[in-house]
Parts: structure tokens; sequence; C-alpha cells
């Protein structure tokens, strides 16, 4: 991807589980707990759980992890039943949202609210479900939204790594990818943001570390003490 040799910054745009917040383990608990409310003998342990998320989206996994499961009865599920598996799931990952139990990761809120008062366009970019973002929004900024632009799973064709999300936010926002930057935990999220002709900042958490971020244009342990003045160093 080739720049110009400058940009004004005009926007932020955010993933959602594991930027935002670090959601995966209220997920991983989630996805264990509907398995049993279904009487399925499996169990996501850390390390499987981590190998999955090499796959963008709840429904998604199930559908990689089902097929793999040759000497269980219910390799073939049908479409319909991991809908209603997928359904629990999210149930009793809204009722942890609800309890308080996740908390934004360091330094974003800051990060947002200098965005803000640089009248800077916000975008969450997510490919979670509608309803997963729209709790997680209401729980981290009780005061109201700050992102006029909001892309979430059901709005997609295509999950990351294909860059859709990032293309329909910048849209909605009505900003230049030459001009905008993007903030991602995960490979399949910066492959998403990078084709999209985004610069991207990457946060990577205890599920995502250790993976190719190669092209990312910064990493760091977290957004805390990032500042828009080294943001804008990236469109240099």
């Amino acid at each position: 991807m080739i720049y110009p040799m400058t940009q004004a910054l005009e926007a932020l745009l955010f993933d959602l589980d594991g930027t935002l917040a670090d959601t995966e383990e209220a997920h991983r608990q989630s996805f264990n707990e509907a398995f049993e409310a279904f009487d399925l003998t499996w169990e996501w342990d850390p390390a499987l759980y981590k190998r999955l998320l090499t796959v963008s989206g709840g429904r998604e996994r199930l559908f990689a992890y089902a097929p793999a499961l040759q000497q269980d009865v219910l390799a073939h599920l049908h479409e319909e039943t991991i809908a209603k598996l997928h359904a629990e799931k999210t149930k009793r990952y809204r009722a942890k949202v609800a309890s308080g139990q996740l908390r934004l990761r360091e330094g974003v809120a800051h990060l947002i609210e200098s965005a803000q008062k640089a009248g800077l366009k916000l975008g969450l970019a997510t490919t979670t479900s509608r309803v997963n973002a729209k709790d997680l929004l209401a729980r981290f900024f009780p005061g109201g939204n700050p992102f006029q632009a909001v892309v979430a799973g059901e709005d997609v064709g295509a999950r990351k790594p294909d860059p859709e999300v990032y293309l329909k936010a910048l849209k909605a926002l009505k900003a230049k990818p030459q001009a905008s930057i993007a903030f991602e935990d995960s490979a399949p999220g910066l492959a998403s943001a990078k084709a999209a002709g985004l610069r991207c900042v990457i946060t990577p958490t205890s599920w995502t570390e250790g993976s190719d971020f190669k092209a990312a244009d910064m990493i760091r342990p977290s957004l805390d003490g990032v500042t828009l003045a080294e943001l804008k160093r990236l469109l240099a």
C-alpha cells in the first residue's frame, strides 16, 4: 500500500473483542456453559480456544470445531442446531456483561476521549454480533455511545481477515483509509485492516500474543500512554 507523504488524521476505528476489552475468557466460559446446557461433552480449554480464535466469529468457530470431532455422533450438526447453541452461548455471555464482569482495556477510554475532544470520527468494526456490541457499549459508555459508525457481524458477508467490515465502517464515517487508523489485537484483524488500506495499531492479549504482527504499524502492550500526536506520525 502506497500512502501520500502526509495526511491529516480523520478517524479512529476500533475492533471490539480483545481490543476495547479482553472479553475472550467470558466468551470461552459461555461456550462451555452452552455445551453443558445442550448435554454435549465438549469443553474448550484455554489452549484449544486460543487456536479457535484464528477463526473470526462465534458461529464460525462452532462450524470449524464440530466437523473435527469425527468420533462424536454430533460431529455434523445441522445449521439450525448450531444457531440454537450459539444463541444459548450469547444469552450466557450477555448475562456476564450485565453483571459488570468486563472492563475496558487500559488506555482505551482516555484515547477515545482525546479523539472526541479533537473532533475525530470514531468507528467500531467488529465481527461479533450486534446485540453483544450494543450490550458492551452500553456498559462501557453509560453517557452515550461515542462511535458514529458501528459495523457488526450481521452487517458483513465475510468475516475478518476480509476487509469488508472496515470498508463499511469507513464508508459510514465518510473517512479516507489513508487518513484513518485501526486498532486490533489479532492477526485476522490486522490483515482485515491492512487490506482495507488502514494503518493499524496492535495491542495483543494473552489470547493473541505470539501471532504474526509484522505488518502492524505500531505494537504496544496496551493503549495506555498512546497519544494522538504519536498516532498522527504514523500517517507521515
